[in-house]
């Protein structure tokens, strides 16, 4: 279980929000193999754990959910909770230096063994479980006797109606998520495992063995946990399925989620290639080995570190990438603002400044990776590197890579970058990191507007955006965005009864993204301009006006494939409408 601290620019992630956050009609996560739902094993589970008494801390949601949990579980047989206790004490009494967090994960990752609710049944060969799992597995009776004479299954349906609502802010993270990792990768995760066997038939007299492939489907869960661990997340991998617990009001886009869902994109990569990595062998074990001198608990597999290694090089080149690009962008629109070259070049040694700063945090999270056994993460990176703004595909690109490798190179990776390792941890400790490059004052403040609008303080970020109309005129395109976000995000939550305040809202979006379109210049970023006739279309869409959308589709489309725009929205959206 891994607590998630990020001391990383956090306007990096959160201004996207102001260009990405209108719902994309037709985009459905499980078309990427993501699902996002609570799990009644795992309910059950740490529900059982919290009768008994087995407390960490929760998030807001989380304590008060616990809070309604005990009032139903007031009646509990004191018998059972007794030995429940009991079984929990002596489990701690083994693992006495263990927090309540690190206690608590092996119970998560047992649940995952049992076999759906009501029967809660452990696995037939328990013996090829984890020893950690093993440990708990015991506990299970325990469980299966909780439920059965508890209210709680009773009580689940209205558990799981509080978990979804718990869980509807995490749909628009992990839909940015599962985009932005996507996108850089310009891949898709395989869907599918074709697993070969063999089938005996009798013709004749003779038995003919035939080899047949039978498809697996893969999938990853993101499971919504009120009881999990406030700011942890703990990732499961069972056979095919790939599960990422985490508690309520965690961004995903920033979470542990990110390495975990690449795992689920990467690891088929993994296999098909395992050929190309055996011929590497040799060379990787003795990078492991050596990396085993000093931490003994780094795993010998080689597959094992290549596939951290390759999800450590692309969760870092992938959020050093989307940094730069915003810097660059940013610092390009100041230039322009600027009346002298000595202020244009000021701007521009900023810039490479915080590009600096940038590479050095990333040359940190390879060598930590590096440290605990993804011996390869600096490698990989390079060569993510030197071809992401060719746009490639890393399934088709990972063989080639694999076959460039010479492990012996690799050695001397963590001296190499020491420096800029040195250079991050500076870094991390100040507490803020101030760039005039990309805190002026309309990207500042419609960052603390997201922060109102994120708290439903729908009113003040509305009175606040338009003083900013006033303020900052030639920001207004932007401005005009943020105002047509808000409109929208405030129709969607409008209940059904209240359908004339939500057209009311809806027009206001309308007229807010024409706005956007009316006070563009050429200096506009056109992704701004691709996303509000991409917002517009929507709202003719919802309307059934379906052959104005259409043509309002197709000016997204004339503007083409830019960089942060609905290019691929807009083509999906008018090819559905033409369909109709």
């Amino acid at each position: 279980m891994k607590k998630v601290l990020f001391l990383l620019l956090i306007f990096v992630f959160a201004f996207p929000a102001f260009s990405q956050t209108v719902k994309t009609q037709g985009f459905q996560l499980p078309q990427f193999g993501v699902r996002l739902e609570p799990d009644k094993r795992l309910m059950t589970v740490l529900a059982a754990l919290e009768a008994a008494g087995l407390e960490t801390p929760l998030a807001a949601k989380g304590t008060e959910f616990r809070q309604k949990l005990r009032a139903d579980l007031k009646g509990l047989n004191p018998d059972l909770i007794q030995r429940m206790q009991a079984f929990i004490k002596q489990f701690k009494n083994r693992y006495p230096n263990k927090s309540d967090d690190e206690i608590i994960a092996p119970f998560i990752s047992m649940s995952y063994t049992l076999s759906p609710v009501p029967d809660l049944s452990e696995p037939a060969r328990s013996s090829d479980l984890p020893g950690n799992v093993l440990d708990v597995l015991d506990f299970s009776p325990f469980v299966r006797e909780f439920y059965r004479t508890s209210t709680f299954k009773n009580n689940l349906d209205s558990y799981i109606k509080d978990y979804e609502a718990a869980s509807l802010p995490m749909r628009k993270s992990t839909e940015e998520m599962v985009r932005e990792l996507l996108d850089y990768l310009n891949t898709k995760p395989q869907l599918t495992f074709g697993e070969k066997f063999v089938v005996e038939t009798k013709v004749r007299g003779k038995v003919v063995k035939n080899v047949e492939t039978r498809q697996r489907e893969r999938r990853f869960f993101i499971v919504p946990e009120l009881l999990a661990p406030k700011g942890a997340v703990t990732f499961v991998n069972a056979g095919d399925d790939y599960y990422a617990i985490v508690p309520p009001e965690v961004d995903l886009r920033t979470s542990e989620v990110r390495r975990a869902y690449l795992h689920f994109v990467l690891d088929p990569l993994i296999l098909a290639n395992s050929k190309e990595i055996l011929g590497f062998k040799e060379g990787i074990r003795a990078l492991l080995d050596e990396r085993r001198k000093t931490n003994p608990n780094i795993s010998p597999d080689i597959f094992l570190a290549v596939s951290r290694s390759l999800v450590s090089a692309v969760d870092a080149r992938q959020t050093e990438f989307q940094k730069v690009k915003l810097a660059t962008s940013e610092a390009r629109k100041k230039i322009d603002l600027m009346k002298t070259d000595a202020d244009r070049l000021a701007v521009s040694n900023e810039l490479a400044e915080l590009k600096q700063s940038f590479s050095d945090e990333t040359a940190l999270q390879l060598s930590q990776s590096y440290e605990s056994g993804a011996v390869l993460s600096f490698y990989f990176a390079s060569q993510i590197k030197g071809i992401e703004e060719s746009e490639f595909d890393i399934a088709s690109s990972l063989r080639d890579i694999i076959l460039s490798l010479v492990p012996s190179k690799e050695m001397t990776r963590l001296a190499e970058n020491a420096d800029a390792k040195n250079r991050a941890l500076e870094n991390r400790k100040k507490t803020t990191v101030v760039s005039k490059v990309i805190e002026n004052p309309v990207t500042v403040k419609l960052l603390e507007i997201d922060q109102k609008i994120t708290a439903k303080n729908y009113t003040q970020a509305d009175a606040e955006l338009k003083k900013m109309l006033i303020e900052y005129p030639t920001e207004s395109p932007r401005i005009y965005y943020a105002l047509g976000r808000l409109s929208s995000l405030s129709a969607e939550n409008l209940p059904k009864a209240e359908e004339e305040k939500r057209n009311q809202k809806l027009l206001e979006a309308k007229a807010a993204y024409t706005n956007v379109l009316r006070t563009a210049t050429e200096t506009t970023d056109p992704a701004l301009i691709s996303l509000a006739y991409m917002n517009l279309g929507r709202i003719y869409e919802f309307y059934d006006q379906t052959e104005y959308a259409i043509k309002i589709y197709d000016k997204v489309i004339e503007i083409g494939d830019v960089s942060g725009g609905a290019f691929a929205e807009a083509m999906e959206a008018k090819a559905r409408l033409s369909k109709k």
